[in-house]
This record gives C-alpha cells, structure tokens and sequence, in this order.
C-alpha cells in the first residue's frame, strides 16, 4: 500500500470538519506535505467520486457524500486501484519438475491463503468509515483536535 493513502484518509477525516471547500495547498501544509503530492492524492479522491474540487478563488476539496458512507476501502481504491494484494503466478507449473497444467485445476494452497487474506483485509477496511475515523480522532489525539482542523481550515 502507498504512502498516499495514508495521506489520503488523514485528508478525508479532516474534510469532515471542514467548512467550505480546503485548498491542496491548505491541506499539506497542515499535514507538513508536499502540495503537489498530495494535489495527487486529492485528485484520485475526486476521479473516484469521493470528494469533489470546487474551482475558483475559494475552492478546494469537500466530501461528496456523508464520512459515514466513504469506507476506509473507498480510498485505499481511488490511491492504489483495486487490484489484489497478490497475483499468481503459477509457479508450480514452473522449473524442471512442474506440474502439468491439467493436474493445476484449482488453486493451490498458496493462491488461496492469498486470497483469503487479501479478501479479509478488504473486509475489515470495508467495515471503517471516515466517519468512525473522525470519532476516533479525540481519543487519540486529544479533545479539541478536530475543532482545531477545522479553525485551521477556515
């Protein structure tokens, strides 16, 4: 997984609180980021339907819809894509003493462990929302914390 999703979510949280669109600029300095970088990362957000770039004088980034219904998935997608962590590759069917291909019908066990690693990894990101990162923010952190982002972000 990228750098840029942890980015991502930690930009996410604070749109939130935001209230009026926040610049990329605004953003990474906040995050004490490089704004092109995370410019980037905002507009995989945006190509991805969850947050929109409001242009103008005033614009920036705002959520599409409710912090509630962005999972933690939803980004870890729009940054890195959707593709699985793990792709076979066939090796058994490899090297001086492979197996024929019509003895490899299933998957085998590598394949499968993979899978349903990989598959419960997207589970658990899928069952946390922006939403419930928010919340978490003040027992981390610290009252007053998202209070203080959105001051920050005007």
């Amino acid at each position: 997984m990228s750098g840029g999703v942890e980015w991502a979510l930690h930009c996410c949280v604070a749109l939130t609180v935001a209230r009026s669109p926040a610049s990329a600029a605004r953003l990474a300095e906040m995050h004490d980021v490089s704004a092109s970088y995370l410019a980037k990362q905002l507009q995989s957000l945006a190509r991805a339907g969850l947050a929109h770039a409001v242009q103008g004088h005033a614009g920036g980034y705002v959520l599409t819809r409710d912090p509630a219904l962005i999972t933690v998935l939803d980004v870890v997608e729009a940054v890195d894509g959707a593709r699985p962590a793990f792709t076979c590759t066939e090796v058994r069917q490899r090297g001086p003493i492979a197996a024929a291909p019509e003895r490899c019908l299933s998957p085998c066990s590598i394949h499968a462990a993979m899978t349903a690693a990989d598959e419960a990894w997207r589970a658990a990101l899928r069952g946390v929302s922006i939403a419930d990162l928010a919340r978490d923010v003040t027992d981390k952190t610290g009252p007053g914390t998202l209070q203080r982002i959105a001051d920050w972000l005007g």
